[in-house]
């Protein structure tokens, strides 16, 4: 009884977050976006937040509003604000494949991958998540939904994606903030590129290192996955 009724205030929420979306879906870019949280003042971090949720349940792309959380509330809120936001919908995407929208999530996935995806949690568990949130090339949206066919645990599944796409949000955060900078600041111009430059070698490093250390991917090349 308890379960049903987590369950449906979950339909609830997430029905009301996808119809106000999709009513507001020609509003979603970032000049209206900026002014729209302008209006917020304090309460701005907990809007942004939910637009990101759900936009990540949307399918729309987080590049963009990551880069603005940078721009709008500087690399370190901006990551905070950014990872919470990507991990809720990340979770909300998770629960809905795994309880509400199974059949249509297995149809949209090649048969073939979404077997690989399932034999590879079973066998790695949070390491195999903990790899395709750290690569950036991956498809962040669909994965969310894949992972809630699989048998991995919704804890692990939070916590691996929660700590694993910190990398990769606070790259793309401070690019959105190192844009803002080079506009409106060029005595700090250099210092602000070359720390730009460094942040993104070492993403970029780690999925070369990972392929040395890690069977996962390689066996995620051979599935031709991303």
């Amino acid at each position: 009884m308890e379960l049903n009724y987590k369950k449906t205030i979950f339909i609830l929420l997430l029905l009301i977050g996808i119809i106000f979306a999709i009513i507001n879906r020609e509003n979603f870019n970032s000049e209206n976006i900026t002014n729209y949280l302008d209006s917020f003042g304090n309460f701005a971090p907990l809007i942004f937040i939910f637009i990101y949720a759900i936009a990540t349940v949307l399918f729309l792309p987080g590049l963009i509003l990551t880069m603005m959380a940078g721009a709008f509330f500087g690399p370190i809120f901006g990551t905070i604000y950014s990872i919470i936001g990507a991990t809720i919908g990340a979770t909300l995407a998770f629960l809905s494949a795994r309880y509400l929208t199974t059949g249509r999530i297995e149809k949209m996935i090649e048969g073939n991958k979404l077997d690989y995806i399932k034999k590879s949690v079973e066998g790695e568990g949070w390491k195999f998540i903990a790899y395709t949130r750290l690569v950036p090339l991956f498809p962040f949206n669909l994965l969310n939904y894949s992972y809630g066919l699989t048998n991995i645990k919704l804890r692990d599944y939070i916590w691996a994606s929660f700590i694993f796409m910190l990398p990769g949000t606070f790259a793309y955060v401070y690019l959105g903030f190192a844009g803002t900078e080079i506009i409106n600041n060029e005595e700090n111009l250099i210092s602000t590129i070359l720390i730009l430059i460094a942040i993104f070698a070492t993403i970029f490093y780690i999925p070369h290192y990972l392929k040395k250390v890690s069977k996962i991917a390689n066996e995620y090349e051979k599935n031709n996955l991303t």
